[in-house]
């Protein structure tokens, strides 16, 4: 039998714009405030949307 595999879920939790001032990061911006209060988040560009998607992962 197979072991138990934690299920890795992510939730996007905010969209910014790919083409934000230059400059600008809000993105980014935006996942460290999250991690800072405790979150694991991650930032990944929608090709789709043209969008920055920060996504919220749990276990």
């Amino acid at each position: 039998m197979a072991a138990d595999t934690p299920t890795q879920t992510t939730t996007v939790l905010e969209r910014f714009p790919a083409g934000g001032p230059r400059g600008s990061w809000t993105a980014e911006e935006f996942a460290d405030a999250r991690r800072a209060e405790g979150l694991t988040v991650t930032v990944v560009m929608n090709l789709a949307t043209d969008t920055f998607d920060v996504k919220a992962v749990t276990v």
